[in-house]
């Protein structure tokens, strides 16, 4: 071997035994204290009054003796065994900012979280803004899309509910509920997320208005009744100019040809039959409702 290759190898083994020397001194800040769950804890307090001893207690539920000791000065000094606030760094909102990082969410719910951290200062992380938030119970949810409706339309619904609100179960069970439906391609617009509790999923800031005129290509009308599904058509008009779905074209392929037969068969079948249409121009129309009272 030479003297070189010799030299290097003593180096080498040498180098090894300072790393472990390092390692082996090195100190271990990890808290070797247990930490046990309040119902494990709040056991162990109930066996102490039941008269066992704290070490006796400890042993039953699997608790230190040192901790089931501390547990029970704990108990005996604030009269619960919660840990008390532990130091770190303070927060960087006051309450006073907390309540108005709160506010400004619920009086704009789709307000991303970082136009939230621009209107508070000293200005917080959109972590911060999270936890906040998650504290009282909101969240950000991909908002629920609903028909875009007019203060009109919420009148006359609240004024339809009102009128039929003494409707038995069996007298719901009896509607045949009607509807047309677009389907059509280009709807490009992404998910829109707004900050609300997981109950208020129908609230009316919470939701997304959707629109119906963009790239309409086809119309089906369709129905339903409780535990039955109705006729599904495709509906047939021009389009452009004067060639919408009019009273005419809906009398003749839907109140005469799909809903007609199917009315017949479930007035055999369920005696008295109510249908229901939304308040479209064609639907509202003279000659169809005509139609429908004779």
């Amino acid at each position: 071997m030479s003297l070189d290759l010799w030299w290097f190898e003593i180096f080498f083994k040498l180098y090894n035994i300072f790393l472990c020397t390092l390692c082996y001194k090195m100190p271990d800040n990890k808290s070797k204290r247990s930490e046990y769950d309040a119902a494990t804890k709040n056991n162990m307090i109930g066996a102490v009054v039941a008269g066992k001893s704290d070490h006796e207690a400890g042993q039953m539920f699997g608790i230190t003796k040192s901790s089931a000791q501390r547990i029970w000065d704990r108990y005996k000094k604030q009269g619960n065994t919660e840990n008390l606030p532990r130091s770190g760094r303070p927060q960087i909102l006051g309450d006073r900012n907390c309540r108005l990082v709160v506010r400004t969410a619920k009086n704009n719910r789709w307000l991303p979280f970082q136009e939230i951290t621009n209107q508070i200062s000293p200005k917080p992380s959109i972590t911060t803004i999270r936890h906040i938030l998650q504290e009282q119970g909101y969240r950000r949810c991909c908002g629920k899309k609903v028909p875009y409706l007019t203060k009109k339309h919420k009148i006359d619904r609240l004024r339809w509910a009102r009128l039929y609100k003494a409707f038995t179960p069996q007298n719901w069970s009896n509607i045949i509920w009607s509807d047309e439906c677009y389907i059509y391609l280009g709807d490009t617009h992404g998910k829109i997320y707004v900050t609300r509790h997981p109950e208020e999923e129908d609230l009316e800031e919470c939701l997304v208005p959707a629109f119906k005129q963009s790239s309409v290509r086809v119309m089906i009308w369709g129905c339903i009744m409780k535990g039955r599904k109705g006729p599904l058509i495709v509906l047939e008009y021009p389009g452009g100019k004067g060639g919408r779905m009019n009273a005419t074209r809906y009398k003749e392929q839907v109140l005469e040809g799909a809903l007609k037969s199917f009315y017949a068969e479930m007035t055999k079948e369920r005696g008295k039959v109510y249908f229901q249409q939304d308040g479209a121009a064609s639907h509202r129309s003279k000659s169809t409702q005509n139609w429908l009272v004779h």
